[in-house]
């Protein structure tokens, strides 16, 4: 028999009363009520209350223990009273009267509460993450996060996946973000990466003969913190498939999301399948954004045709407009009632975001007609007020913003108050989880910092223009076969149909700068691979900590990771990064130099 244990903590119920049983665990709480003592015992799985009386020695010698120490406790369960029964705790009807009581190991005053959700700081928690972690909240979400991966585990392998682990020592790769560097000490000023992603080896899988391929995969970024990213490591499902189309990725994916959401989404609504596919260029127009939350259902307009017409007295958009700029509209669903302050506090509100302002209409009706009111208004003849109610599908008691500036900046601006309008008047739905495909983005993008053309995302992906016509296209108009996968607003995975074709390759990164002797000697090992016969293939990475991160409905990945770092990249509980020895360095043939101040 266990020493320690006949039950857990969650198991105990009115068919057990009369028996002897034996829990451990932690001690949740204590509470003395006129000399007779309560124990709420805590383990992986539940909470028992536990119960003695002070003319007991158990009592004298639990009374002096703090709360999270480790005790055994053995005696006989029996039925609380009517009146004391907690109908919160499955084990509510039952407690253990405690025969006999071991210490198994004591608890120092705790630097945060572990029986209480209350924030006790990022800095706190994280230093002592094993505390945090006991929490009820925080331990839900990582029971989760281990849930959800056996479930994807499973379901790629019910989908005729086979699941292959790739090399963590590797070399750098131009994956978008900095590489972590490992130096070698059997080859002096030499450094492995640790990998971004297993890109290139996934690829390497496919070009080796296997047809599915997927791993639950660790990736290294030496990048800043965000609430949705994690800085230094997170974890991915990387995909692979031979012989495949985009289409073919998309129905062997959606179904995977469609049962995972819906076993894990707590009742919410899950689109069905196939899941919406809208182009990147209709998705910056629509939405402002390549991760549109489509749960808002405001949809943006592009009216610079309307601010065009001779009867639109608006100099100020004409003058943008023949600087090569866009005027767009972002329609406020009720809001024409509004006091100005509303309409005025979103003005404001743009200018402190960068932009030039947001201008408005109200629209009401008069005489049978929708009449353009407030500070632009009168600047609108009955028949531009016309069309702009016809494109962007308003009625009476909406209005409307505008913001004019360059595509880009108004892409931006956009975006934002599209969402924040959704937020403020409650048009999000909560209990929905709305899943798009963003599909043909650019190859290429101008890189105004640099300036010069730069890939706009994965570099392997395979461009719609083929090897006769590539030179002949203009690098910016070139699509690729490139898509993401989007969640409420959230950028679920990074897809593309690769490049398979080695000629090809060499062109894609010649319109970035890259000689053939440059793609060869960084790309050696894929380039090789590539000319030995490689399959068309493509696939995608979801990110595993956002996925988890919307189905605990949380906002912040550190709630549903078990030992993150900080913001800035550090390791509180272990203490890293750590400066390392003098032995280490000269092992490695490595001299730190003290940075300048």
């Amino acid at each position: 028999m266990n020493h320690y244990r006949t039950h857990k903590c969650s198991e105990l119920r009115a068919s057990n009363v009369g028996e002897t049983v034996k829990i451990s665990g932690w001690v949740h709480r204590k509470r003395d009520h006129g000399g007779v003592l309560f124990i709420d015992l805590r383990d992986h799985y539940g909470i028992t209350q536990c119960v003695t009386d002070m003319e007991s020695d158990v009592f004298k010698l639990v009374e002096p223990l703090k709360v999270e120490s480790v005790i055994k406790v053995s005696g006989e369960l029996v039925k609380r009273s009517d009146d004391t029964i907690n109908n919160k705790l499955p084990t509510g009807e039952v407690e253990v009267k405690i025969q006999d009581l071991e210490i198994l190991s004591t608890s120092e005053t705790l630097p945060l509460q572990v029986n209480s959700d209350d924030d006790a700081g990022e800095e706190i928690r994280l230093r002592y993450r094993y505390l945090d972690l006991r929490r009820e909240r925080l331990h839900r979400n990582i029971i989760l996060r281990s849930s959800v991966i056996q479930s994807i585990r499973r379901r790629m392998i019910d989908q005729g996946f086979m699941e292959f682990q790739t090399p963590i020592l590797t070399a750098s790769s131009p994956e978008g973000a900095r590489d972590f560097l490992v130096p070698s000490r059997l080859h002096p000023g030499k450094f492995y990466a640790l990998p971004q992603a297993p890109q290139q080896f996934k690829q390497m899988v496919m070009i080796s003969g296997f047809d599915k391929y997927f791993q639950i995969a660790p990736c290294f970024r030496d990048e800043d913190g965000r609430a949705d990213r994690s800085p230094g490591e997170h974890y991915q499902l990387d995909i692979e498939m031979s012989f495949v189309e985009q289409e073919d990725v998309f129905k062997a994916i959606e179904p995977i999301f469609y049962k995972l959401f819906t076993e894990f989404g707590k009742g919410k609504t899950v689109s069905k399948t196939p899941f919406k596919k809208i182009t990147y260029k209709t998705s910056m127009l629509k939405y402002g954004t390549d991760k549109p939350d489509l749960r808002n259902p405001i949809e943006i307009f592009d009216v610079t045709e309307v601010m065009k017409r001779d009867d639109c007295k608006l100099e100020i958009f004409k003058r943008i407009i023949e600087k090569g700029g866009v005027v767009r509209a972002i329609p406020a669903p009720n809001t024409s009632s509004r006091p100005r302050s509303f309409f005025d506090g979103y003005n404001n509100w743009a200018k402190e975001e960068g932009a030039k302002g947001l201008g408005y209409i109200l629209f009401e009706k008069s005489k049978g007609k929708l009449i353009g009111k407030g500070p632009i208004g009168k600047f609108f003849s009955e028949q531009a007020i016309n069309e702009l109610v016809k494109i962007c599908k308003l009625k009476e008691s909406d209005a409307v913003f505008f913001s004019s500036d360059q595509t880009k900046e108004v892409e931006r601006i956009s975006g934002i108050a599209r969402q924040k309008l959704g937020k403020e008047l409650n048009l999000i739905n909560n209990k929905k989880f709305e899943f798009c495909w963003i599909t043909d983005y650019p190859m290429y993008q101008y890189d105004e910092k640099e300036k010069k053309i730069d890939f706009s995302h994965n570099p392997f992906s395979m461009p719609q223009v083929g090897l006769k016509d590539f030179d002949k296209t203009d690098p910016l108009s070139i699509i690729a076969y490139q898509y993401d996968l989007v969640c409420n607003g959230h950028e679920i995975s990074s897809g593309a149909i690769r490049n398979h074709l080695p000629d090809l390759m060499y062109k894609v990164f010649s319109k970035v700068g890259y000689s053939v002797n440059e793609v060869n000697k960084k790309f050696e090992g894929m380039i090789k691979a590539l000319s030995y016969g490689a399959p068309p293939h493509g696939g995608m990475a979801p990110g595993i900590d956002r996925i988890v991160m919307l189905l605990a409905g949380k906002d912040n990945i550190r709630e549903i990771t078990m030992f993150p770092m900080n913001q800035k990249a550090e390791d509180l509980l272990m203490g890293a990064p750590s400066r390392p020895s003098e032995l280490q360095l000269e092992e490695l043939n490595i001299k730190v130099l003290e940075k300048k101040k």
